[in-house]
């Protein structure tokens, strides 16, 4: 059942008759969307600061009025992202997810086989759940499947990361954009979308995506050069390894190690000494006691280097007095979100020893060579990091850090005693707030309030599942958003578009609006997108005397659709790490995607949501 439909009429004489002389108030907001977006293209500061900065400065400057400068935080959307992010984490937490996911490691399947399956599960659990978190549920399934099978885990993580992006435009709760979109809509036209309102669109929408991925997109990413990998070589790490005292290869050149080096597997890419790089690979050096030899090697392959060699680790008193505790320590892979703690930080920065007694081993950067100290090297969203952590405490330095293993540790045993508490408390939530007898945000926080009671989410651990970088950026977006329509900067834009598309047909102005909105989601924040995009489209049918339900799918479709760029969507970069992709491998299979999207969507929304 669709909500009420409604269609503002416009004076014909209107439609043309457009003034470009900008207001002041309008100058300063387009000057300060157009530092944001220039900020979030740079990407040197984090976008949720960037946002917040805009926010401040436009209220000091008189643009967003100081009564209205924190309403954003308050806004039923940003409510609504936050409690999706536990309830999501409680499903997972609660085992309901795995009871799917357990069963899909399965080397024995073919890669089509197992992309369709992955896709199509994906696809499903991100229609309900955040697709951030389901990307990060089904990635070691994923990698671990990859493994097993003896095949690269990046012919398979594009697709996966695709599908759960496409299966995320099904449902109100599935993406950020829907949920934004919906409460647009009921500040600006009295009602908003309702939780299946998105599936006929976003349904067709994912289903052709899901379709392409599955059948002929997989086939369109760029070949690597080994054909198949096994769990020693998934990836290549930058790392040190100490020359000890009384060492006996103390005297000799580094080039005399190279043999042992290419037995097991390592390459030796320099020396440091003295905390200095020396120049070149320094084959000629004369090893001394402290040297810190730089290396590429996969996990076990520096293991049996280390050993072979007798060398010590760069952190060598850090890991014994690990050690010192009794509880043993075990070597992990992670992957860096870009809302991890470590992202744009060094592990000295943020007390990786002191606070987790961890220490960083080793740092995988799509083949790119890191010259500097492991300690001193800033992270960056989508590097794979080799950890030695204590025994058993893998999960929490995880969690404390924000990033996410690629191993499939906790398939293997489960806490299912609160499976179907869990599922049947989301499902009643959905429900009732499906048919209107309760207010989506409510029903969600009375959701997160049960799992909180239940002991399904620890209460020490609410706030931890939280993206509290989207937050703030929803919270600052959503002041600057309104003050942009309030001033008439939207009509303006809307203009614009409308005089580009003069004397054509209405989808066809439809059609432009998803394009640019697509672009623009493909190098900009997909959230910071829909809350210029939205208001927009309903300017611009306004304009045109119809409906702005059909604009307003559009711009949820398309803000959603970011498959060209890592950049463009979450899930594309936490992917770029483990799948040893390139900034240029997204576009070969995106490109086509978001055509395919655009071909079928348009119809789809003429039909369910018409003119």
């Amino acid at each position: 059942m669709h909500p009420r439909r409604i269609t503002l009429g416009v004076p014909p004489q209107l439609t043309t008759r457009y003034s470009f002389g900008m207001t002041t108030d309008q100058i300063i907001l387009f000057t300060l969307f157009g530092a944001v977006f220039g900020m979030l293209l740079w990407g040197r500061f984090r976008y949720d600061i960037v946002a917040f900065t805009a926010l401040m400065v436009a209220v000091v400057l008189g643009v967003v009025p100081t009564q209205d400068a924190f309403s954003g935080f308050g806004h039923p959307a940003t409510l609504v992202v936050a409690l999706v992010l536990v309830v999501s984490a409680g499903l997972v937490r609660s085992g309901a997810v795995l009871l799917i996911t357990r069963t899909l490691i399965d080397s024995s399947r073919s890669l089509g086989a197992h992309i369709t399956l992955m896709g199509a599960v994906g696809g499903i659990l991100s229609a309900f759940m955040n697709n951030v978190a389901a990307l990060a549920l089904l990635m070691p399934v994923d990698v671990q499947t990859a493994r097993k099978a003896g095949r690269q885990p990046g012919l398979s993580l594009m697709p996966l990361s695709f599908a759960t992006i496409l299966g995320g435009m099904v449902t109100l709760i599935g993406t950020p954009p829907n949920i934004i979109i919906a409460a647009i809509r009921q500040e600006s036209l009295g009602a908003p979308f309702a939780m299946f309102d998105f599936a006929p669109v976003g349904g067709i929408a994912a289903i052709a995506g899901l379709t392409f991925v599955a059948l002929i997109g997989w086939r369109l990413i760029p070949a690597r050069a080994d054909a198949s990998i096994s769990d020693d070589d998934i990836s290549q790490y930058i790392a040190e390894l100490l020359v000890p005292e009384r060492s006996k290869h103390i005297g000799k050149r580094l080039a005399e190690l190279t043999q042992a080096a290419d037995k097991s597997d390592v390459a030796i890419l320099g020396l440091i000494r003295d905390g200095k790089r020396r120049y070149g690979l320094s084959r000629s050096v004369i090893l001394q006691a402290g040297d810190a030899l730089v290396l590429e090697a996969g996990p076990d392959a520096l293991d049996e280097f280390r050993s072979t060699l007798d060398l010590a680790l760069a952190e060598t008193k850090r890991e014994e007095r690990l050690k010192a505790g009794g509880e043993g320590v075990e070597i992990i892979e992670v992957v860096v979100p870009q809302e991890s703690r470590l992202t744009d930080k060094t592990a000295q920065n943020v007390g990786l020893e002191w606070r987790q007694r961890t220490i960083l081993l080793g740092i995988s950067r799509q083949g790119q060579k890191i010259t500097s100290h492991l300690r001193q090297t800033p992270i960056r969203a989508g590097d794979i990091l080799l950890l030695l952590v204590p025994r058993d405490a893998a999960r929490d330095v995880t969690d404390w850090l924000g990033v996410l293993p690629l191993a499939d540790r906790g398939l293997a045993v489960t806490e299912n005693s609160k499976v179907w508490l869990a599922i049947g408390l989301f499902g009643a939530a959905v429900t009732a707030a499906s048919f209107g007898l309760i207010y989506l945000p409510v029903a969600l926080g009375l959701v997160v309030i049960a799992y909180v009671l239940a002991k399904i989410v620890p209460l020490s651990e609410l706030y931890t599942h939280i993206e509290w970088p989207v937050v703030v950026l929803l919270g600052s977006m959503i002041p600057l958003g309104a003050a942009l329509e309030t001033s008439g900067g939207t009509e303006l834009i809307a203009g614009a578009l409308i005089g580009l598309t003069q004397g054509l047909a209405p989808w066809i102005v439809l059609t432009v609006l998803m394009v640019v909105t697509m672009t623009l989601s493909d190098v900009l924040n997909n959230t910071a997108t829909t809350i210029v995009a939205a208001p927009v489209g309903i300017q611009m049918a306004q304009t045109l005397g119809v409906s702005p339900d059909p604009f307003l799918m559009a711009v949820a479709v398309a803000a959603s659709s970011a498959f060209l760029t890592p950049i463009g969507h979450k899930n594309n970069t936490l992917i770029l790490g483990p799948g040893g992709y390139s900034f240029g491998d997204y576009w070969r299979m995106g490109l086509p995607l978001e055509i395919i999207i655009i071909a079928v969507s348009i119809p789809a929304i003429l039909i369910f949501w018409p003119l």
